[in-house]
């Protein structure tokens, strides 16, 4: 029997698994334990991942656990818990100050934001329709986009235009082609964050074109500038719009799998339809220390702090050894122009390069994104083990003024 024959075209055909293509995490997985085991006294810093360092809230955990322990909480969660939507729309007006989200029409729960943006393709995309997807950026709704027979045009995300798209570019048969329109900020990986204006734009942008927009502040309380900001704040926005709020990022909930959705009544009628054939819902337990989480927004702001205490120590830490940085934004992301080369040695060509450099001369763990221009993505998620803080970039220092960058 051929069982290779039998494997859909979307996931390769008979060339499944045997590709000799390597994805970059690959690589940098590769390069990490290469590293290791030619050195297994320096230890890797790992300034590459991309999930918060720390636990949740203990009080977070302790609702999980209660909650665990009750038999009503059994069962199918189907679309959500009525209290936890309930805390949702609280959370939205207390937060991002969205007010008279309908109960039973406007919002719903959805295991993690990843399941909900996989979701959303096969409820919207028919083949050769477009989904307009930012570059670089999260890759889970585009990927669903060709599954499902589509395609996705990028839009570049540069530094001179603040890290946002320009929609004005976007050529005519490609907005007649178009089904959605997918953003995130606080953005990953630039850290850059939306404004009113912005979000303004996108809004009427896509009344004109007949777009729906999926917005993904999957960061949207770990923003250092001005208020967290929702495009459901913007008149008009629940007409087209839809937004995913996931709780790993605000609240250390990654493995938790919770998210929450909220906006156009069709949409999510649309949505829930589409869940309600892939998955029974969250375990209720789980959605009900969500509750929790919602209701103490205060956890969010110490994560905040330490992240925003950490930017500061890595750009003061980059910027002297010559590197442009800034601190972000938001999230935990710090996104920067590699260096040409090291002087009177390598030159690198690309953000891949100089990301394997890091990883195999000097033991530290980055991401590199080449979409639009070189760039190196540092995270401040980094875990402590035994160290401090201090500690931490006094060791990045050391190693990395082993070297003299080039730029």
């Amino acid at each position: 029997m051929n069982i290779r024959s039998l494997i859909s075209k979307r996931f390769g055909g008979e060339s499944f698994g045997i590709s000799t293509g390597e994805y970059k995490f690959g690589k940098i997985k590769s390069a990490k334990e290469k590293a290791m085991k030619e050195n297994p006294n320096l230890p890797i810093i790992n300034l590459g991942i991309g999930e918060p360092d720390g636990m949740a809230d203990q009080g977070i955990i302790d609702k999980l656990y209660s909650e665990a322990m009750v038999y009503e909480n059994r069962g199918y969660a189907d679309n959500g818990c009525e209290e936890f939507k309930i805390a949702a729309i609280k959370y939205m007006e207390n937060i991002y100050g969205v007010k008279g989200l309908d109960l039973a029409t406007e919002v719903t729960h959805a295991i993690g934001g990843k399941n909900a943006f996989a979701f959303l393709p096969a409820a919207l995309i028919d083949e050769g329709d477009y989904a307009l997807i930012t570059s670089p950026g999260y890759p889970v709704l585009g990927i669903h986009t060709e599954w499902m027979g589509g395609k996705v045009y990028p839009l570049p995300l540069l530094e001179e235009n603040d890290f946002l798209p320009q929609l004005d570019k976007i050529p005519q048969d490609i907005l007649d082609k178009s089904k959605m329109l997918y953003i995130n900020y606080p953005n990953n990986p630039t850290g850059a964050i939306a404004t009113k204006e912005f979000y303004k734009e996108v809004v009427a942008f896509a009344k004109k074109n007949n777009i729906i927009i999926i917005s993904d502040p999957a960061y949207g309380t770990l923003q250092f500038e001005g208020e967290p900001l929702s495009i459901l704040s913007i008149e008009g926005a629940k007409d087209v719009a839809l937004e995913v709020h996931s709780m790993s990022k605000s609240f250390n909930m990654t493995g938790w799998r919770l998210a929450f959705v909220v906006g156009n009544k069709l949409l999510l009628d649309l949505f829930k339809h589409s869940k309600n054939n892939y998955d029974s819902g969250q375990f209720l337990a789980i959605q009900k220390a969500g509750i929790y989480a919602l209701e103490h927004p205060e956890i969010t702001e110490g994560i905040k702090d330490k992240y925003f205490r950490r930017h500061q120590s890595l750009v003061k830490l980059l910027n002297k050894l010559g590197f442009n940085a800034s601190i972000p934004g938001g999230t935990f992301f710090l996104y920067v122009k590699i260096p040409k080369g090291i002087k009177n040695g390598v030159k690198f060509n690309n953000a891949e390069e100089f990301s394997q450099y890091l990883i195999k001369e000097l033991h530290i763990s980055s991401v590199p994104w080449d979409e639009e221009g070189p760039f190196i993505r540092f995270s401040v998620t980094f875990e402590l083990g035994n160290k401090t803080e201090e500690d931490i970039f006094n060791e990045i220092e050391k190693r990395m003024t082993s070297v003299e960058f080039e730029f």
